[in-house]
């Protein structure tokens, strides 16, 4: 790409472009500036790009070019474009990016999905909506309901493909797809493109233009990649140290249930973290998200329902606490930090019955990681995730919620896994990065550790203390121990119980059970 590109020498409509520049983005990446001259002259596009390369504007930008050129005026239930994703985050972190540029051009918009009722979104349709951005479910469910129809669509935009093929989505897909216009535009965008895409590619999209922006395992040359080789009763406390450093991070988890169970570890230790997966209700998600996005949280604990197309930025580090099952997986886990060009370090937990098929999956990803056998107190954790380790206060969590109706009225994002169920919270009021000998940096307490019943939820202060331990097992020093705001509260009493090996117990990498 030439560093004289721009939006405008692609084709990209000033009204746009001056939006786009108005919120400083002025150079297309390349997956943009390799797809945006085809899809903007009208033509099918198939295009591939790694997670944060820029796929949304890719496809949002010629969408909104066709609809403020076209002459068609705005109906009841007759949506004049079609975008679908596989999750309800990813719709809304669409929605989020569309808005200030179909504003100014009289554009409207919906998403649809489940988890939510569906009144509010029938209602919107009744009156009328430009484009519909939907998860599957809950839009097959209102197609079948009469309220809308989808003969009247000009372009269609399938993002995440791949992902939506790994979901079980295609069957569903492929109904929805058999309802729109078969003259219509179709612009398909994917991390990969796989068996399971190629049926969609050969059934929809007519004289499609390819474009893959890179290898589908090119490297990221900010992203630092590490193994740590822990004993599983480590684990938690190595957890700890990273999570209590400075900057946001994101912990993927295996299950749901491990998410949930890290999530309240993490809070009852001091670290303000929360949790993203399945068994949230919309609303606890749509809280949870906030809080990370706006700095309450400084810790998301997902599994992989995060792990594609979910953007929050300044993610410093990434950890796979329960390794990922396929290196897809890994690639796109790893994806939500070193975006945009920003640096990032990625760091695998790894016990010994987890070797063999943690170096299967880097081999498969196509990366070279660093390996170090490590626990408490290792230098290491200070070098990947450099800075004093502070506990700010944990976060009262929102309970988890099951999303409202049966079958796909949950809009299909995830398989049910039932009611979450309240693990333990592991972890005996023990703090990681506390235990450590010398050499490990301001702020770590050298020789003391929490005991007993774990720490108070007042406030400590004053001049950090080495070897200091406070009466009640409460800790003394080195730590500032304030209160959270506004929609959620400081988690007090008690630590939790149990001990650094509850979390994730006998986890390995192996047979999914849920997202």
């Amino acid at each position: 790409m030439s560093v004289d590109t721009t939006f405008p020498s692609l084709g990209v409509p000033d009204a746009l472009a001056t939006v786009l520049a108005a919120r400083g983005i002025t150079v297309p990446t390349p997956i943009q500036a390799a797809t945006l001259p085809d899809s903007l002259a009208g033509r099918d596009v198939l295009g591939r790009g790694r997670t944060g390369s820029g796929k949304t504007y890719a496809f949002v930008l010629p969408l909104l070019a066709r609809l403020a050129a076209g002459r068609t005026a705005r109906q009841p239930r007759r949506p004049r474009a079609l975008v679908l994703a596989p999750t309800r985050e990813l719709v809304t972190q669409i929605q989020a990016a569309m808005a200030p540029l179909a504003e100014p051009l009289g554009i409207t918009s919906l998403t649809i999905f489940g988890g939510v009722g569906q009144n509010p979104q029938v209602a919107a349709l009744r009156k009328g909506v430009d484009v519909v951005l939907a998860c599957p479910g809950r839009l097959e469910d209102l197609l079948q309901q009469g309220a809308l129809t989808l003969d009247g669509v000009e372009v269609t935009v399938l993002d995440e493909a791949d992902h939506m093929a790994d979901l079980g989505f295609l069957p569903g897909v492929k109904r929805i797809m058999d309802k729109t216009p078969k003259q219509g535009q179709r612009l398909l965008f994917s991390a990969t493109l796989d068996a399971g895409i190629d049926v969609i590619v050969k059934r929809y999209l007519s004289n499609p233009v390819t474009h893959q922006a890179d290898s589908a395992q090119s490297p990221v040359a900010t992203m630092a990649h590490h193994i740590f080789h822990v004993h599983r009763d480590a684990r938690l406390d190595v957890l700890l140290d990273l999570t209590s450093a400075p900057g946001r991070k994101v912990v993927f988890t295996r299950t749901k249930h491990g998410a949930k169970k890290l999530a309240k570890q993490l809070n009852a230790s001091g670290v303000p973290a929360v949790e993203l997966h399945g068994n949230l209700g919309q609303g606890a998600r749509d809280r949870n998200m906030a809080a990370f996005h706006e700095g309450k949280a400084s810790t998301l604990v997902a599994t992989d329902i995060a792990a594609r197309g979910i953007h929050v930025d300044d993610v410093s580090l990434v950890i796979h606490a329960d390794p990922p099952v396929e290196h897809k997986a890994y690639l796109h886990r790893s994806g939500r930090t070193a975006r945009a060009g920003n640096d990032g370090t990625v760091i695998t937990l790894m016990t010994d019955d987890q070797v063999a098929d943690v170096r299967m999956l880097t081999s498969k990803a196509g990366i070279k990681a660093r390996t170090t056998r490590l626990g408490v107190g290792h230098p290491m954790l200070l070098e990947v995730a450099p800075g004093e380790r502070v506990a700010t206060g944990g976060l009262t969590l929102v309970a988890p919620a099951q999303p409202s109706g049966s079958g796909r009225s949950g809009g299909g994002q995830s398989r049910r896994g039932g009611s979450g169920r309240s693990g333990g919270q592991g972890g005996g009021g023990r703090r990681s990065g506390a235990q450590g000998s010398g050499g490990q940096g301001p702020g770590r307490t050298s020789g003391s550790k929490a005991a007993g019943a774990g720490r108070s939820g007042s406030a400590t202060s004053g001049a950090k203390t080495p070897g200091a331990k406070s009466s009640g097992g409460q800790r003394s020093g080195g730590r500032a121990l304030g209160g959270s705001t506004t929609a959620y509260s400081t988690s007090t009493g008690s630590g939790s119980s149990g001990g650094a090996a509850a979390f994730s117990a006998g986890s390995r990498a192996g047979t999914r059970r849920g997202r």
